[in-house]
This record gives structure tokens, C-alpha cells and sequence, in this order.
């Protein structure tokens, strides 16, 4: 409940990101001061360079060219996959956790790492269908008034023009995105055991422990989605090019030497501000959530 609820309220947000890792950005031209380059000539020359639009100016075009509804394109899509894919994912990473601390020290990092990566890996394989659809319905520019397409008839349309493999593009970009959920979990567990060795005496009521501990448990959780967000950031802007319809981007390893080549390394950051602000309190409640469930199951059984 709470990840679809969220889910409706980010929505915008992840309109507003994937615009803004789109190609097909619109850019403005900025023209610098002349400058002596101490030719003999001495003559001097105005440079051109592009800069792309901000978080504001994207919603602002939104609002103006296609309207609110527009803010929630995909939507329908995402809520068919959110809970699906948290179910899978926690319950992949559960059992993966089970099998790794048999293998290895337990509830080492290496366990947590490997219990992540393996649960992200199922999970993007069986969800990227839903969220190449939802991408696509989010890059669909519509002129107020006309109707876009709904979920059922973007799929048939993909599927009509590029087939099953259609629904897979951007999935080598997912499974490098794979690196995110294993720095976010590697961080998060970290602080997780800190949090434990520097947790409230024994004499603090257990009602005060307990939120103190959720609260804790959010802001570690932030962290760590922070971080990991801003370190793996690219992978979201390759796939994204590679989600295009047409495009000139075919594989992972081309489009991101295609984006250094034609728009610089600052272009593997575009839309990081909107998915920061989108992604962070989500994780924080999802996955605070989830120890609060896991904790509540425990002290249940005991």
C-alpha cells in the first residue's frame, strides 16, 4: 500500500527525470562573451554551447504544451508493478540471504551484496516488460487536447513494431543498474550494525525504543539510497536512450560513448535532482517498513 501510494504521489517527479534523460530534450543555446584568441587578426569569436533545462522549466513545458495529466504518464503501469516487484525483490533477497550466509561469514557484507545483486537480477528480468512500457508512456509527447496511448495499446504497439525483444530493451542497462541495490544494500547494512552497537539502554521504555529505532532505520536507509543513487546514476540515462523509440542507441556500452561523444559526461547526470528528491524518501519508508514488519513477525513468534 504504501509503495503504491507513493508511487502516485512521485509520479511527476519521474515524468519530469525521464524527459530529462531523454535525446529528444529540447536544448537552449547559450552564447558566450567574445574572446581574444591573439590571432593576428586579433578579431574575436562568440562560442555557442548547450544547456539543458532545468528540473522547473520541464514541468513548466509540460503544463503549458500537454497539460497536468500528462505529469502522470505511466502511471497505470507502475502501480501494476510496484507491488509485484517489491514482493519479488524482498522475497528473492530473503532466500538469496539464507543460502549466502551458509556460504559465507553471516551477515557479512559480502552476503548482503550478493543477496541483492542476485535479488535485483531476478527482479529486473521479470519487470522490465512493465517498465519499458511505462518509459515509453512517459516519453509520448502529446499536445493538450489529443489522446496518448494507454498501457495496453503501447504494448501492442511495441510489439507490433519490434516484437518480443522490444519489451527487453534497456535491460543490460538495468542489470548494470544492479550495482545501485548492492551499494545501497552494502551501506544500509553497515549503518544498520552501527545503529544496533549504538542503540538505546535497556531501561528506555520499549514504545520509545522502537520509533526511535524506525526513525533511525529511515534516515540510514536515506543515506544509502543517496549515495548509491548518485554513484550509479548513468545506467538510468542509458536506459532511458535505449527505451527510445528510433533511436540511434543500440547497446549499453555504444549509447554511453554515444552520450560522452555528443553531450559531454555532465549528460550521465541529467535528472539526478528529481530522482534524488523521488527516490529517497521512498526507499526510506519501504525499506524501514519492511524491519518494522520483519521485527513485529519476530517478537510474534517469540
Amino acid at each position: 500500500c504504501g509503495g503504491t501510494v507513493g508511487a502516485i504521489f512521485t509520479c511527476p517527479l519521474e515524468v519530469i527525470k525521464t524527459r530529462l534523460q531523454s535525446s529528444k530534450l529540447a536544448f537552449r543555446t547559450v552564447y558566450y562573451p567574445q574572446v581574444q584568441l591573439g590571432t593576428l587578426s586579433g578579431e574575436g569569436v562568440v562560442r555557442p554551447t548547450s544547456v539543458s533545462p532545468g528540473l522547473f522549466s520541464v514541468l513548466k513545458s509540460i503544463l503549458e504544451k500537454e497539460g497536468p495529466r500528462s505529469l502522470f504518464r505511466g502511471l497505470g503501469p507502475n502501480l501494476v508493478g510496484v507491488a509485484p516487484s517489491r514482493a519479488v525483490y524482498f522475497a528473492c533477497y530473503s532466500k538469496a540471504k539464507e543460502q549466502f550466509n551458509s556460504m559465507f561469514v553471516p551477515n557479512s557484507n559480502i552476503v548482503h551484496i550478493c543477496s541483492a545483486g542476485s535479488a535485483a537480477f531476478i527482479t529486473n528480468s521479470l519487470m522490465n516488460p512493465i517498465w519499458m512500457v511505462k518509459t515509453r508512456m512517459q516519453l509520448e509527447r502529446k499536445v493538450r487536447g489529443s489522446k496518448p496511448m494507454n498501457a495496453l495499446q503501447c504494448a501492442r504497439y511495441v510489439y507490433q513494431t519490434e516484437g518480443i525483444r522490444g519489451f527487453y530493451r534497456g535491460l543490460t542497462a538495468s542489470y548494470a543498474g544492479i550495482s545501485e541495490t548492492i551499494i545501497c544494500f552494502a551501506i544500509y547494512e553497515s549503518l544498520k550494525k552501527y545503529l544496533k552497537e549504538v542503540q538505546l539502554p535497556p531501561s528506555s521504555n520499549g514504545t520509545e525504543r522502537t520509533s526511535t529505532s524506525f526513525f533511525a532505520l529511515m534516515v540510514a536507509a536515506a543515506i544509502s539510497k543517496g549515495c548509491a543513487s548518485c554513484i550509479a546514476y548513468p545506467h538510468e540515462v542509458i536506459r532511458t536512450r535505449l527505451r527510445e523509440e528510433g533511436t540511434k542507441y543500440k547497446t549499453f556500452l555504444q549509447t554511453a560513448r554515444l552520450v560522452a561523444r555528443e553531450e559531454g559526461y555532465l549528460a550521465f547526470y541529467r535528472g539526478l535532482f528529481a530522482q534524488l528528491i523521488r527516490q529517497i524518501p521512498n526507499t526510506a519508508i519501504v525499506l524501514s517498513t519492511y524491519e518494522l514488519i520483519v521485527y513485529l513477525l519476530e517478537d510474534h513468534t517469540k
